[in-house]
């Protein structure tokens, strides 16, 4: 059994020699044991409902029977969504994400539609219990916005987030149309892995060009007076990113290094795989025939994954953060 072989390498002499093979080591033994006592403990409320079940039956307690098939669906969904963490495998799957969201070409159109997929994020992280905040935001010309950013943090945010990055494509009557008439928009998500302090990613100042200035969102009077937002570029790789949600200039260059490591991470990981990786499939030019799900407003209602072929017709669900299901079919997919 692996719990044993990990205990065993745990307690051998000179185990802690190598501090991050042996953070390794326990972190994945924790994983396993966490993962093993939950299943032991679903197998006995599994069996205690069925023992309540033939009681309940004998005494035709029809009331009993109910409260059973409830309990029944919570527990389905428990296993489910243990199972869906078991295919999360990889190393950066339990981290925290960084989710940048960019409009395509169309202007109001496109931004007023990137505007709605970061509404629709927010609410999924909040039916998730996770925790996102904004950390860089650029208002559109007249609505909308024309790029944003902001980490989600809780377990297997990047796991589960990553299975969003891609083309997202609307259509609908444009309310910004004079004349009522049917317009397609684009918008891209990019996900990133937020590196946690196991992962180590050198960054020499002297690679850094570092500008302030003031914030663009809304962040209220000392932020938008003041040059607190502060933008970094890694001359080497090119990379820029950007930090201005907080009052202090400080604590805006802390989350953009922060930013900029996982962004550094993310490249290093692509570099190290032999072959194109997913994230690198899904990477393509915001426009036509490019898109990885499609939501359509107007001649009819409908939102369609096209890499799994899922659909629904429950748009307004979707857009309020429920997509759980098009993750979860990507995943399994």
């Amino acid at each position: 059994m692996r719990i044993r072989e990990l205990d065993k390498e745990s307690q051998r002499d000179g185990f802690w020699d190598d501090q991050e093979k042996a953070s390794g080591i326990l972190r994945e033994k924790s994983w396993l044991t966490d993962a093993v006592e939950k299943w032991k403990q679903q197998k006995s409320s599994l069996e205690d409902l069925r023992i309540l079940s033939e009681i309940a039956s004998e005494e035709q307690d029809d009331r009993t029977q109910e409260e059973i098939r409830s309990e029944l669906e919570r527990l389905n969904a428990a296993v489910r969504a243990d199972e869906l963490k078991m295919m999360l495998g990889s190393e950066q799957d339990p981290l925290d994400a960084i989710l940048s969201i960019h409009a395509g070409a169309g202007g109001t159109e496109a931004q007023d539609w990137a505007e709605m997929l970061l509404r629709m994020y927010l609410r999924w992280a909040e039916r998730k219990g996770l925790a996102a905040t904004i950390i860089d935001y650029l208002p559109g010309d007249e609505a909308g916005i024309k790029s944003v950013t902001c980490t989600i943090r809780g377990e297997y945010a990047y796991g589960f987030a990553k299975a969003e990055i891609g083309i997202h494509r609307l259509v609908r009557i444009s309310p910004f149309d004079a004349g009522a008439r049917r317009h397609t928009s684009f918008a891209s998500v990019f996900v990133y892995p937020e590196v946690d302090d196991r992962i180590v990613i050198e960054i020499d100042e002297k690679d850094l060009r570092i500008d302030t200035y003031r914030s663009t969102g809304a962040g209220g009077q000392h932020v938008n007076k003041t040059d607190s937002a502060v933008r970094l570029t890694h001359l080497p790789t090119g990379i820029v990113v950007q930090c201005q949600n907080e009052r202090s200039q400080h604590k805006n260059k802390a989350m953009a290094m922060k930013y900029l490591r996982s962004r550094l991470y993310e490249m290093k990981l692509r570099e190290q795989n032999a072959k194109l990786d997913e994230i690198n499939k899904t990477k393509k030019d915001i426009a036509w025939g490019s898109q990885i799900r499609s939501y359509v407003l107007h001649p009819y209602r409908m939102v369609k994954d096209h890499r799994t072929n899922l659909e629904t017709g429950n748009v307004n669900r979707v857009l309020d953060g429920d997509i759980d299901d098009f993750i979860e079919a990507y995943l399994l997919h």
